[in-house]
Parts: C-alpha cells; structure tokens; sequence
C-alpha cells in the first residue's frame, strides 16, 4: 500500500507520520455488537498493510469499538489514528460548537474510548466562522503542547478560513495545520450532502499543490456512485438525486465504464484512482463493510492514473 507523510511533533521533536493512502472509516458497521464481522474487516485491512484509521467523536460507535478492537489486538504502537472534534451536538446543526473548551471535552472523551493517551491526528470537523481563529489554533496548540495530538488538521473549512489559520498559526509560532480533510470525489456535487460540509474545488486544489499540503478525503467514492449503485432514470433516492445527480457526472460516469474496461479494473476503481492521483499528498477514507469491498479499495489505490488520464475523467 502507498503512503503519505504527515508533518506531526512530539515531545517538542519534529516527526514523520506514515500514513497508508486507504484510511479505514468508521462506518456505522464498527461498534461493539458487531464486533465478530467488524474485526474481521479491521483484521484483513491491517493485513493487507494499512495502517491509518479515520474516527470522530460525532460517530456514535466507532471509538469505543476501535479501542476496544487495538486493546484486544495489542496493535496501539503500530496503527495511526485521525479523529475529529467539534461537531455541532447531534440534530442541532444550528448550533456550531468549535471552541478551545469543545476541543479539551471532546479529546479527552475521545481519548477515553480509544483507550490511548493520544492521538496522532486530530482535525476539527467543522468551523465556526463567527469564531476568531486565534482562540480556535490556540485550543488545537496546547494539546500538541501536552502531548494528546501530534499533529492537526481542518475538515469542512473553506479555503479562506485555512488560510487565516496557518497565517495566525505561523505568526505567532505556534503549531500549524499538517493536513486538509474536505470531501473530494472525481463526482462533482451540487450541494452539500451534510450541512457545513466542504467539497475540495479547483480553486483548493490547486492550492494543495502549490503548498503540498496533504488531503485526506472523505465520501472519496461518493456512495458508489461510479460502481453502477444508481440509475439515471431513477429518482427514489432524494438525498443522492439532489447531490450526484447531473449530466456531467454522468458523463464522467461513462467516461469511468470506458477507463476501467481498458485497464481492466473496476469502475469504482478508477473513481477511488482519480482521488490518490492527484498533484499533491492524498489519502481517501473508505467505509468497507466487506472483505471484498476493503481488497477492491486497496487494489484501486494501487492503480496510476497519467495526467492525461486525469484530464479525460474531469471532462478536460
């Protein structure tokens, strides 16, 4: 499996954190009365050579379940975790909650359930652009200073706000952002799927490039929209209807059928390729739920894409 390295610091050293390309998600398939086919999914996915997990404290499950699957596993020292802080509290989206004191309750909770005394990634999962900056860098800056974090992160940030926070992060010398995490798929989306949330667009892209900043992406498969999940013809399902559905993803959807055939790989494939051949680090989070789903995901991480290629996927 490839890698991606994530600028990190622990015990006041600058460290490395070697992340597989394929982070496993957490689904609502990983808590603990699922254990016995939840552990065999994490089980084969260290097997096949990953390493890194993607979780959050909004998750109802996935914690607890983790760290209960490393404790059993004894696997601590040799996994990397990223989990996420400051969701708004469950059905009040209204309501952001990114703060100094959200950070602390949330990662000390989370610390609790997975079992550990850290973590070596910690985003947070959404903003608060009401909110200075200075007060939220501040609050992700002092659990690096205690040693819970070694390195930090942004998800569902727009770009203007990530370029506030590393300026602040950079004047006052304390420690900056190591890593993006917005949605990126090779299907554009219409709307947002959840509210708040941030989809990389050409403008953050090539942004990443210029800084080389890593991005790790979430509903990087888009539900399966590339697998053949859906039809155009049917409308049934409201929420992917009113985010997937437009004539240029479906073109890229063919577009995706003509590729695969040629390099005889699956189609979901090709879409998961589009994400981790990009111009700049990247990593895609995954929701296998399947032994075959997690070995055709990993293999679709393995495939190159020529800029070419990339080209004819994005209809360029």
């Amino acid at each position: 499996m490839k890698h991606i390295i994530v600028n990190g610091k622990k015990e006041n050293n600058s460290i490395e954190i070697k992340c597989t390309n394929i982070f496993m998600g957490s689904s609502d398939f990983l808590r603990l009365d699922n254990k016995d086919e939840a552990w065999k999914i994490l089980d084969s996915y260290i097997e096949q050579g990953g390493n890194s997990f993607d979780t959050a404290r909004h998750y109802r499950h996935s914690e607890l379940a983790l760290g209960t699957w490393m404790e059993e596993r004894n696997i601590r020292d040799k996994v990397v975790i990223e989990t996420k802080c400051c969701h708004p509290i469950r059905n009040t989206n209204e309501k952001p909650r990114v703060n100094a004191q959200a950070i602390e309750e949330d990662l000390r909770t989370s610390l609790e359930y997975l079992k550990t005394n850290h973590v070596e990634m910690l985003a947070l999962h959404r903003d608060d652009p009401t909110k200075e900056v200075g007060e939220i860098m501040e609050g992700l800056h002092r659990q690096v200073e205690l040693g819970r974090v070694y390195a930090i992160g942004l998800s569902n940030w727009e770009l203007p706000r990530i370029k506030e926070a590393m300026a602040y992060a950079e004047k006052n010398k304390i420690t900056n952002i190591s890593f993006n995490s917005p949605n990126l798929s090779l299907a554009s989306v219409k709307q947002p799927r959840w509210p708040n949330c941030v989809t990389a667009n050409e403008e953050m892209k090539e942004w990443h490039r210029l800084v080389n900043l890593p991005l790790i992406a979430w509903s990087s498969q888009a539900e399966g929209f590339f697998a053949g999940r859906f039809d155009k013809n049917d409308l049934s399902n409201k929420e992917i209807v009113d985010v997937y559905y437009s004539a240029s993803n479906w073109e890229k959807f063919d577009r995706v059928q003509q590729l695969a055939k040629e390099k005889n790989v699956l189609p979901i494939q090709i879409s998961l390729a589009y994400v981790l051949n990009q111009a700049f680090p990247t990593a895609a989070v995954i929701g296998s739920e399947t032994i075959n789903e997690l070995s055709s995901s990993i293999d679709g991480g393995k495939i190159s894409l020529t800029s070419k290629e990339i080209a004819f996927l994005n209809l360029k």
